[in-house]
């Protein structure tokens, strides 16, 4: 009973032998006719993924446009007529290489960051200088706000500074307990882990400050008056203890980096947030791609800025007890960081060719 099934089974191979070797020959045949193209722009490409243009002239530049759209075709017509699996995974990943050496980013990591350094991130920054100066009114309105609660009512206080800071600064504490948190450690033991939370810290502000901003602009505002609110009630706090400067200079280490960086990070989310709410001429996405990509170097740069400020709060502040040397470093900074953005980044101004005198 089982004979004729493997006698049909045996004759249906046989019947599908010649289609097998019809198609072996299209494959065959396909290959033969393009692979010198193929070749060719894969050498080109060992060349250039070496990471040096030395061995690549003019003329293999200038073609390897023209290799890539063959490659490509060679893989759609390949897709479409069913060719063998060794050749088509050949395509894909030629292809794919390809277009990393067309279309992908022309320099790496490295030179991306030192364009960045040098004027990518001071130009971003400058881009976004109407909302900075928004930014800086709601920041300053925030401190007001913080200052004017806690002075009418010392419960405020307590709703707006967090557990972390009740330990000995808080209303009613006398002049030389306040004074006593303002003081230098006695060495930087320990200070390395708190550099490192102080730093995960401050970038979740700036890093929540950014994100609300998609949210049309609102929360960031609302975030960046919070945060200065808290600010304002310790202002109060030692400024009623006759600890104004003291508190000022402890601050300042640290506070020129931080608060400059927060204040760069509400702005960016608020660039954002503008732009989809008014954004003009173009769709709401497109308005929103833009200023995301101006918006996220300003991001980038914030994350440096935290990370010098996590520094600075975790040893000079720490370490120099110094009220005008606080000052001097805190103002060093702010100075720094004013000179940075205001002037690295600018195109050069050509000066004009002198007119031709007639003979």
């Amino acid at each position: 009973m089982k004979a004729p099934i493997l006698s049909n089974f045996f004759r249906k191979q046989v019947i599908a032998t010649p289609d097998i070797d019809a198609a072996m020959l299209r494959s065959d045949k396909f290959r033969l006719e393009r692979e010198g193209d193929w070749r060719t722009l894969e050498d080109l490409l060992v060349r250039m993924e070496k990471g040096s243009l030395r061995g690549v002239s003019d003329d293999d530049i200038l073609a390897l446009p023209a290799l890539y759209r063959t490659a490509a075709s060679s893989l759609a017509v390949a897709r479409e007529t069913s060719l063998d699996a060794a050749t088509l995974h050949y395509l894909e990943s030629l292809v794919q290489r390809a277009w990393f050496q067309v279309y992908g980013p022309k320099q790496g990591f490295v030179a991306w960051f030192r364009g960045f350094l040098t004027g990518g991130w001071s130009r971003a920054v400058r881009e976004i200088w109407l909302d900075i100066c928004i930014a800086l009114f709601v920041m300053v309105a925030g401190t007001v706000v913080g200052w004017l609660l806690v002075s009418r009512d010392n419960e405020w206080y307590y709703a707006l500074v967090p557990t972390q800071f009740l330990d000995t600064r808080r209303p009613g504490a006398t002049r030389e307990v306040l004074l006593e948190s303002l003081v230098t450690k006695p060495d930087a033991g320990g200070l390395s882990a708190f550099a490192a939370y102080l730093f995960s810290n401050n970038a979740g502000v700036s890093i929540m400050a950014f994100a609300l901003g998609f949210a049309f602009g609102i929360p960031s505002l609302l975030l960046l008056v919070h945060n200065m609110a808290v600010l304002g009630a310790m202002m109060w706090l030692f400024s009623e203890a006759g600890l104004t400067m003291e508190f000022a200079a402890w601050l300042s280490v640290h506070g020129t980096t931080e608060l400059l960086g927060i204040m760069l990070a509400g702005a960016a989310g608020l660039h954002i947030g503008r732009s989809m709410a008014f954004p003009g001429n173009r769709s709401i996405l497109s308005a929103a791609a833009i200023s995301g990509k101006r918006a996220a170097q300003v991001m980038a740069g914030v994350v440096v800025m935290m990370i010098f400020a996590a520094i600075l709060e975790a040893f000079p502040r720490q370490l120099v007890g110094s009220a005008d040397m606080r000052f001097a470093i805190g103002g060093f900074m702010l100075a720094f960081w004013i000179l940075y953005f205001a002037a690295l980044g600018r195109p050069r101004r050509t000066r004009p060719a002198a007119p031709e005198h007639a003979a």
